[in-house]
């Protein structure tokens, strides 16, 4: 039976501080292909990429940007860690202009930009004709771009660092700028500020653009009816919405990843590749539980993983091959592999990283506990990041 291959190289000479603008020059002579995809890394998300590459090519794009509709209990931009928040703040992730059809970009300020008042320009609004304005999504940073578009935004703006707060709102903002020719010179709309010379010219300028209130911004005409002055047709930004019913969220933060773990083991269990058992919960054939221990519902318990008696798990993720004593108690809490957790032990709201070892009775709240840490017993910590120091 046949089968394909592909081809990867992986580039890790790329300095940390060059953000993902500077990632992708270092990259860009691997990239041939007339489009790429752009995947964050972050990124858990059932969406197939193959839907964004095929609306991409559909409109022929310079960019596509998967935008997802904000998780309720999913994970803020601000990328603040979190036990020490008991109630979830709203967060708007990014002010996004959509055209009737929604598929295609006309505006967008970035969650950076974003103030308690914000004001879009009347020129952005005579131009786009009518423009849907929605606060309630997220940047999946998952994006294809027209690689000969990119090369010459990577080539020109030597200052862009980010593709989602640089490089994606100037392209958004540069197809607005729809060049009608006068006397053979053009005269363009720049930074939201008209520059269009003559009235008439406006006038011809807005009744092309108001056709985007009837199709789409970019079923535009080369010429108007009675003129014969041409306007240049923009390049075209695009956006992909998925349903509601798919998953998509970000690991911006202890807090996101503590909160996309409780998902994949409810609401998302169909990321976790595992068959849920009839108490609604996964625990591995492998597994040993102790006399009196309860394993609740939306709860995992890894392959190997051993519990003493009278022990309670509740909605918490126990990775492989972890020795828990008796009398533990574990809630809203993801445990990696391999920790060791002794007798009397209680953990809450904590993330604890692999090779951990609590010794008795150590108690801790809101925590991050590095790889390897050790918490002696009897201690008790609350809303700490607790990691061994590096020798």
């Amino acid at each position: 039976m046949g089968g394909f291959y592909v081809k990867l190289v992986f580039v890790t000479s790329v300095p940390e501080d060059v953000g993902t603008v500077g990632a992708l020059r270092a990259v860009a002579h691997h990239l041939t292909a007339n489009d790429i995809l752009v995947v964050s890394g972050d990124l858990v998300s059932d969406v197939p990429p193959g839907a964004v590459a095929a609306l991409h090519r559909r409109h022929d794009a310079v960019v596509t940007a998967m935008l997802c509709s904000v998780p309720v209990s999913g994970p803020s931009e601000s990328g603040s860690s979190g036990g020490k928040d008991k109630t979830k703040k709203a967060v708007v992730h990014n002010i996004v202009g959509l055209d009737p059809t929604k598929e295609f970009l006309l505006y967008i300020a970035t969650a950076a930009e974003v103030e308690k008042d914000y004001k879009i320009q009347k020129s952005i609004l005579r131009a786009v004709g009518q423009m849907d304005i929605r606060t309630d999504l997220m940047d999946a940073y998952m994006y294809a771009f027209k690689r000969s578009a990119l090369q010459e935004v990577l080539d020109q703006k030597e200052n862009f660092r980010s593709l989602r707060q640089d490089v994606l709102p100037y392209l958004v903002r540069s197809q607005l700028r729809s060049e009608v020719l006068s006397n053979g010179t053009p005269q363009a709309e720049e930074n939201g500020s008209e520059k269009v010379g003559s009235h008439k010219n406006k006038a011809l300028l807005s009744r092309i653009l108001s056709n985007s209130s009837t199709t789409s911004f970019h079923d535009l005409h080369a010429y108007g009816t009675n003129e014969s002055i041409p306007v240049r047709k923009t390049h075209k930004c695009c956006v992909y919405i998925p349903a509601s019913s798919k998953y998509c969220a970000r690991l911006y933060s202890i807090q996101a990843y503590s909160d996309i773990n409780r998902d994949v083991i409810g609401e998302a269990s169909h990321l976790s590749g595992y068959s849920f058992s009839a108490q609604n919960n996964i625990i591995h054939p492998s597994a040993q539980l102790g006399s009196k221990s309860t394993v609740g519902p939306h709860c995992m318990l890894g392959e190997g993983s051993q519990m003493g008696d009278k022990c309670s798990v509740k909605r918490s993720v126990i990775g492989r091959h972890c020795r828990i004593g008796s009398n533990v108690k574990i809630a809203n809490s993801v445990v990696m592999d391999h920790v060791t957790i002794g007798d009397g032990c209680s953990i809450q709201g904590s993330v604890i990283c692999s090779n951990v070892q609590l010794q008795e009775r150590a108690v801790l709240r809101d925590c991050q506990v590095g790889a390897g840490f050790v918490v002696t017993a009897a201690c008790e910590y609350k809303g700490e990041a607790l990691a061994r120091k590096e020798k």
